[in-house]
């Protein structure tokens, strides 16, 4: 059984400004909860007790502030006859975890960096669920996208990738994934729809086995790119995983992919959820 994500929410959120100066990307709103928590109850209902949240080094951090309790409020709701809202006003099961790590924002940048800080911080040695904190997977009747991961791996050496079915002719803005017999051949960035090899894309949600945690951190540590030279992206050790023989199956999910990082994807959740 997989108990451990990690969730990269450290960074400015260029994309969102103004709005990301004084509320992080992770926690603009969509209902009545920020971006980051669905994620975080789709982990929950899979059955993770430890999520590791990479933050940044800012204070006061909003999303640890979101995840206490919140004692003033507990106490107002009580001496008002609101006890039936204390439920809303706990955001986390009293059996889940949540453990900091700090980001410098200044650091070195990119998907696979928020690992291998984890990684140097806790040691982790076991299969571990990734998941961004700007976009979620929605299927509130079915099955989650956390659960969809972990049933498509066979032991913890296995790694997994969720692939979301979208119309071929808009493949064109994202990395689409190339499989053979379910398992992840390479993730083709940005093809035109004819040079697609399915109609999978990649949303940056995947199960990675200790071999391949391993592989981040060593990846991340062997390359000094400069801020305007390349990201460190995860899928690049993916990649070289695979070339040595590592297994990344795919996942599928029939929930609908809704991503907050760009003004058009954030209002469409809003639309979608609250709809």
């Amino acid at each position: 059984m997989i108990t451990k994500a990690i969730i990269p929410v450290a960074g400015w959120g260029t994309r969102r400004l103004p709005i990301t100066k004084i509320i992080e990307k992770s926690m603009l709103p969509v209902g009545n909860r920020p971006l980051v928590d669905y994620s975080v109850q789709d982990l929950i209902k899979a059955g993770v007790k430890d999520i590791y949240m990479v933050i940044s080094n800012t204070e006061p951090c909003q999303v640890q502030e979101f995840y206490k309790d919140n004692l003033a409020l507990n106490q107002y709701l009580t001496d008002r006859g609101k006890v039936d809202r204390l439920k809303l006003a706990k955001t986390l099961p009293d059996d889940v975890t949540i453990h900091y790590t700090i980001q410098d924002p200044a650091d070195k940048y990119g998907t696979a960096v928020p690992i291998a800080l984890v990684m140097k911080e806790y040691h982790l040695n076991e299969p571990v669920l990734v998941f961004m904190g700007d976009d979620f997977i929605w299927n509130p009747n079915g099955e989650s996208a956390a659960e969809a991961l972990i049933k498509s791996v066979k032991d913890e050496n296995d790694s997994a990738i969720l692939g979301v079915e979208i119309d071929k002719s808009k493949v064109e803005k994202y990395g689409v994934l190339s499989e053979k017999d379910g398992k992840l051949v390479g993730v083709v960035e940005k093809p035109t729809p004819e040079e697609a090899p399915s109609n999978l894309i990649n949303v940056s949600k995947y199960i990675l086995s200790p071999e391949l945690l391993n592989i981040i951190t060593e990846y991340v540590d062997a390359h000094d790119f400069g801020p305007l030279d390349q990201e460190y992206m995860i899928t690049d050790p993916i990649d070289e995983y695979i070339k040595n023989g590592g297994t990344m199956r795919i996942a599928t999910t029939k929930g609908e992919f809704l991503d907050g990082g760009s003004v058009e994807g954030w209002l469409h959740a809003n639309n979608v959820v609250c709809g």
